[in-house]
């Protein structure tokens, strides 16, 4: 079809390299006010009709027979602002395809089918009349709890509201019945956004290094250019604080900020934190969120209604107008690097945004990756902010290791050495509250038989089964379960025991160690529940437990003042990982739990239990150093050509057919080998070998690791072997991932 106007530029939606480019499509009369560039469209392929993305307007380089576009899916365009360009640089730099970064980018709304009223609650009567209905509800502190979050909010959900106040949505309906709350329908263009910056309660005062970073901060986002801050912080020294300062400064400017945490389970805290400073100005994002909850976000966001972002790893894609300010907490986090489909970096990603709109980067930590602290070095391009103290002056804990070899001489095989149950008798005497850390899961690591050796594995992944109390043994990557065996599969022995410990073997072991102490228990098993870290964290918060035992995800960023002792159960659980972070992240794990001891008013004290006393990333953390574990592990990594002084790149290939998965890992390894002769023999192909998880969900893995000097020509011989596979097929049969700079290689 012929039109006298230039024609739409689409990326149609599909995944496959060749068809990665732009379509020209006519614009039907009846579309030509709204088919807009970052538009989603129907549009006819081959014999199918697909989304495609409206990326331009101009005329196809030959004479070509172009069709018509079906339909209009969104009423608005979806891709606004730097994102376009975004999704452009996520396909060169991940290679992926240009409609799969757009799909990740606008998750939020492909989530939403149409557009749909939204029903707000309201008090029904006036700020000025609270405590007259809460005098009324003194028998209903739930009730009381709801109107509270109510007149806090500028209108929430039912759902958000009985969240916010840690309570049933029925409390809620009951609040309405009584004709105490009101409920409004708003479209999403309508939902709330005003709201004062201001916050309602004094805002602390800032120590020296706080003030210097909060002003060099500040100084750039006014510069209205890029700049990148590594802000190293020990732990409890008040880097959230710098962060709101900071928050305000970019709305000062008119510009919008992002801020970054790594888990969901950090988000409650936060978003109290923010909205007591922002208030209605603040946008919430992450994957707990129900679709509808997450598009009425992204819609405040898109609209300019909610300048103040906060989320997890997706959240760098909120569609700000104007985006000042990037905030990444906790950087050094291996979950801001997407694990699958697109593996794509947010701190990379809010790098690049900023450099694309003049914004600033905060990088915050208190045990930065060290690219991060490559990069602050002399001369690198991050300035460094320091914040050497704990605000108040509090003295960092003091942090005792206990080798878990004496005591098994001395005859104690318990969990708990003999320093660390006294310790935590003495807290229960005091009235303290203590943490006890474990990064594992279930109840015990592993099922084996104690005659023949036999390691009960899932049959569908190539990892060993956890005992779990139910009685059940589960597999933590496909969820396979299956009944504990009487006998020993292989040899039938009646020897066929669990070994290890997890979280629930520890939850167990503590409750007949200390009799009467009250315990709780944090890691993914007991937190699947929507909102489940929210009433854990708050109930212990609130004294309502001694004893809290956790995995990871209790062991950053989460300030309980009450805790005096942090007991590491292990600290070898991550050290002899068959990675090349495995030093880096047992010191950052360490240091990072030890930092939720000792933050208020009382002194903390942290006891380490494990195996290796000896390693630099147990003694430098013992004793708060984080420079001292760079000096250690840099040389390491220098001389093993490993990240920070090289790049990687992981090809994994899955098949359920073994055979014929070895061939093809061959085959790319013949490939990529002739590549890397062309181009730079300073690029290295280690492998292929069988994945340190051979075999996941019924698909055997293998893999190559390539390493090399610079990025760019990683990347290049990379997408050439790619292309030079795809010319096999189907003779070469394996699916391929490939991850750019993985934070591991499991």
């Amino acid at each position: 079809m012929k039109q006298n106007g230039p024609y739409a530029e689409i990326i149609v939606d599909l995944t496959a390299r060749r068809t990665d480019r732009v379509f020209h499509y006519a614009v039907p009369a009846d579309l030509k006010d709204r088919v807009k560039p970052g538009s989603r469209v129907l549009v006819p392929f081959g014999g199918r009709r697909l989304a495609g993305y409206v990326v331009g307007f101009g005329f196809p380089e030959r004479d070509v027979k172009v069709r018509e576009i079906a339909g209009i899916i969104d009423e608005e365009p979806v891709l606004t602002g730097d994102l376009p360009e975004i999704a452009r640089w996520m396909a060169e730099s991940y290679l992926c395809s240009t409609a799969e970064a757009f799909g990740r980018i606008i998750a939020p709304r492909l989530a939403v089918k149409a557009t749909r009223e939204v029903k707000l609650l309201r008090p029904a009567f006036p700020d000025d009349k609270l405590q007259e209905v809460l005098s009324g509800l003194k028998h209903a502190p739930k009730q009381a709890a709801v109107l509270r979050e109510a007149l806090r909010g500028a209108g929430l959900t039912r759902k958000e509201l009985a969240a916010a106040a840690q309570t049933s949505p029925a409390t809620v309906d009951a609040l309405v019945k009584a004709g105490l709350l009101e409920a409004k329908a708003v479209p999403p263009s309508g939902l709330p956004g005003g709201g004062s910056a201001a916050g309602s309660g004094m805002m602390p005062l800032l120590n020296p290094d706080q003030d210097k970073a909060v002003k060099e901060i500040a100084q750039a986002v006014a510069g209205g250019g890029f700049g990148a801050f590594l802000l190293y912080g020990v732990t409890g020294s008040g880097k959230t604080e710098v962060y709101l300062r900071a928050i305000a400064s970019a709305l000062a400017a008119g510009r919008q900020a992002v801020t970054l945490v790594p888990e969901i389970s950090l988000t409650p805290q936060m978003i109290g934190l923010f909205r007591e400073r922002f208030g209605a100005l603040v946008a919430v994002l992450h994957s707990a969120l129900a679709p509808g909850e997450r598009y009425r976000e992204w819609r405040r966001i898109k609209e300019g209604q909610a300048p103040v972002v906060l989320g997890t790893r997706s959240a760098v894609f909120a569609p700000m107008p104007g985006p000042g300010l990037f905030i990444i907490d906790e950087e050094h986090e291996p979950t801001y690097k997407q694990d699958d489909h697109i593996r794509y970096h947010a701190r990379e990603v809010a790098l690049k945004r900023a450099q694309l709109a003049g914004a600033v980067v905060v990088l915050g930590s208190a045990t930065p990756s060290l690219e991060s602290w490559l990069r602050a070095g002399r001369g690198g391009p991050y300035r460094l902010l320091r914040l050497p103290h704990r605000v108040d002056e509090r003295p960092l804990p003091k942090v005792c290791v206990v080798d878990l070899r004496q005591e098994m001489k001395e005859g104690n095989r318990g969990i708990f050495s003999r320093a660390l149950t006294s310790a935590v008798f003495e807290r229960l005497g005091k009235g303290e509250q203590t943490l006890l850390f474990l990064n594992r899961r279930g109840y015990s690591t592993i099922v084996m038989c104690r005659e023949c050796g036999l390691v009960l594995k899932c049959v569908r992944c190539d990892i060993s089964l956890s005992y779990h109390l139910d009685g059940l043994l589960r597999c933590h990557y496909c969820n396979y379960t299956t009944d504990l065996p009487g006998l020993c599969p292989r040899c039938a022995s009646r020897y066929i025991r669990h070994f290890g410990a997890g979280t629930q073997r520890v939850e167990e072991e503590a409750r007949r160690t200390f009799p009467g102490a009250r315990i709780m228990r944090m890691d993914s098993d007991s937190t699947s529940r929507k909102g489940s870290h929210e009433r854990i964290f708050s109930a212990f918060r609130q004294g309502e437990a001694d004893i809290l035992i956790g995995t990871q995800m209790i062991a950053k960023g989460l300030d309980l003042p009450g805790i005096t002792l942090v007991g590491v159960i292990n600290a070898d659980t991550t050290l002899h990982m068959p990675d090349f972070r495995a030093a880096e992240r047992t010191f950052q794990l360490l240091t990072q739990v030890a930092g939720r001891t000792g933050r208020g008013e009382l002194h903390g004290e942290v006891l380490v239990q494990t195996y290796c006393p000896e390693h630099y990333s147990i003694t430098t953390a013992s004793i708060h150093d984080c420079e001292g574990f760079y000096r250690s592990e840099m040389p390491v990594r220098r001389a093993l050509g490993y990240p920070p002084y090289s790049h990687l790149a992981r090809l994994l290939f899955t098949h359920d057919d073994e055979e014929e998965l070895k061939k093809g890992a061959g085959l790319a390894k013949e490939i990529l080998d002739k590549i890397v002769t062309e181009h730079d023999d300073l690029i290295d192909v280690l492998g292929p070998a069988p994945a340190p998880l051979s075999k996941i969900k019924g698909r055997f893995r293998w893999q190559l690791v390539v390493k090399g000097p610079r990025r760019g020509l990683l990347r290049d011989v990379i997408k050439e072997s790619l292309e030079e596979l795809q010319k096999l097929r189907p003779a070469f049969k394996p699916a391929i991932n490939v991850d750019i700079n993985p934070q591991g290689i499991l």
